[in-house]
């Protein structure tokens, strides 16, 4: 009789394992197939009025799972409510339709002025939407194809006044009336959301934003693959995020992008975000997902904090992450707001063109009423392993001449460079960023090719290794305008006659176990 008990109570409990961790099932109370409500799958059909209905009534409900089964669903905007889980079964993809369908939501009305471009302004003309929301789920297996969403955005920059000059802009066959339009640019796009997830989705061809989340609280992106034409997903003024174990390959645009814009008519910093376990590249698109990963000559691919920096960046880890194909790491705060407390760690990187790590502030100042100086301080990066880097630069550091970057410590760093590096470049002033926009190729050629720092109070470098595959003929290392500058074990591959550093403006110098460095003495001018 015991073990006819225990047997009772051993089926019980396997039951309810088996019931909590099973995958939604059609039919359950809280589970709305979105086949029961009309949708076909095969492709040609329009089904995003019918998984609107299953959305419906999963919030008339209370919430709960709409659950998209293996097929394709041809698909205009999908709207989200709060308390959803928009689940995509292994095998199922939603399709984004045809421009010329007409079946995005059009644009809403932009009232604030136009300090960021219009890609960040509008959210209703994408493919899967929500505005106001809590507790919102996108999770499964399951793939969203943009499949007829566009990547450009220069109507939209005309609509809302960013990018007036811009005449006869094509329409791509949207229906565009009273200043609105129904052009869809966006697999995901989340605004003023609380407790999200998207995990486990694969999106692909997601247009000018495979994922855009702005002012959302609370979000967690894990183990999303991201195979797309221009940018894989930007953090706008979110706090509280993490994005993890994640693969982003955006060949022609910037992979995983924190940015902290006016969209929201207010300043607001992004911050408390965690990256880990990512991979971000710049192969030819659709060759991340098919496994041949042909590289694009200068793909963007990166992680970069900006460009659009109203507000800021602060408390933001950057960890266990690499690169390939693509730009390197960047930082930058040139909006008027702060970029403070960033941690990185344990990057690789290969075949990284034009740098591997750059950092600057500038005076761009898309910001209403701007009073302060952009400002950068207190930034660790730590174990990075870079090679391929490209002849332009390998790590760039630039703050404001009436503004120096404070607090800066690279350790543990081993970066190989192409090289290639002439007498010429060796003698370059590199020009202010100024009100430029603050990409590195905007630059140019450094005069130094491991190393360069201009106006930082405050620098640190340990245990620094830098190498060349072809002869450079520019020092490893460039100093300009620097206050408090600790150098401790800084090798550098050198070409005959070539000095290892060139100091200028330098001062509060401590050097400790660097050969080719100790007898250079920074100049006080």
């Amino acid at each position: 009789m015991k073990n006819r008990w225990l047997s009772i109570l051993l089926c019980a409990l396997t039951l309810a394992a088996t019931r909590t961790f099973a995958q939604p099932v059609a039919g359950e109370r809280t589970v709305f197939n979105v086949r029961s409500f009309g949708a076909i799958g095969d492709g040609k059909n329009l089904d995003s009025p019918a998984i609107d209905r299953a959305i419906q009534a999963a919030a008339q409900a209370g919430g709960g799972t709409v659950f998209v089964p293996a097929g394709t669903y041809l698909s205009g905007s999908i709207h989200l409510t709060n308390n959803l889980n928009l689940f995509l079964d292994a095998g199922a993809t939603i399709l984004g339709a045809p421009q010329k369908l007409n079946a995005y939501d059009f644009t809403e009305s932009w009232t604030n002025n136009p300090y960021q471009d219009g890609g960040h302004c509008y959210f209703h003309n994408s493919l899967i939407w929500g505005e106001n929301l809590t507790n919102v789920f996108i999770s499964g297996h399951g793939t969203i194809n943009g499949g007829g969403l566009v990547r450009a955005d220069q109507l939209l920059n005309k609509m809302c006044d960013f990018a007036s000059e811009l005449n006869n802009i094509s329409t791509h066959g949207a229906e565009m009336t009273n200043g609105a339009v129904r052009l869809g640019n966006k697999a995901i796009a989340l605004k003023l959301c609380k407790n999200v997830l998207i995990r486990d989705v694969t999106i692909v061809h997601g247009g000018h934003f495979a994922i855009l989340v702005t002012g959302c609280d609370n979000l967690t992106v894990d183990n999303v693959t991201m195979d797309t034409d221009r940018d894989g997903i930007d953090i706008d003024c979110c706090r509280n995020t993490m994005v993890s174990n994640c693969r982003i390959n955006s060949p022609n645009d910037d992979g995983l992008c924190p940015k902290s814009t006016y969209a929201l008519g207010e300043i607001r910093l992004t911050e408390n975000l965690t990256i880990v376990n990512c991979q971000v590249s710049g192969f030819l698109e659709g060759t991340l997902l098919d496994g041949t990963m042909k590289p694009k000559p200068g793909g963007y691919g990166r992680i970069k904090f900006g460009t659009e920096s109203s507000g800021g960046f602060r408390n933001c880890t950057v960890a266990n992450c690499t690169f390939r194909s693509c730009r390197g790491l960047a930082l930058e705060e040139v909006d008027g707001g702060i970029l403070e407390n960033i941690t990185v760690n344990n990057l690789t990187m290969m075949d990284v063109p034009d740098y591997a790590i750059y950092l600057t502030t500038g005076q761009r100042n898309r910001t209403p009423g701007v009073t302060t100086n952009s400002r950068m301080r207190n930034i660790l990066i730590s174990n990075v392993i870079a090679d391929g880097v490209g002849k332009m630069s390998g790590i760039q550091i630039m703050g404001l001449p009436e503004q120096p970057i404070e607090n800066v410590r690279l350790e543990n760093i081993r970066l190989t460079s192409t090289g290639g590096g002439t007498g010429a470049d060796a003698a370059v002033i590199p020009r202010e960023l100024g009100t430029g926009y603050p990409e590195p190729g905007r630059i140019g050629i450094l005069p130094a090719y491991g190393v360069f720092a201009r106006h930082v109070r405050g620098l640190e470098l340990a245990n620094i290794n830098v190498r060349f595959d072809t002869e450079d003929l520019r020092p490893a290392l460039a100093c300009v305008d620097v206050d408090g500058l600790e150098i401790d074990n800084f090798k550098a591959q050198l070409a005959p006659n070539v000095a290892a550093a060139r100091f200028n403006a330098v001062k509060a110098v401590t050097l400790r176990n660097s050969p080719g460095l100790e007898g250079i003495v920074p100049s006080e001018k």
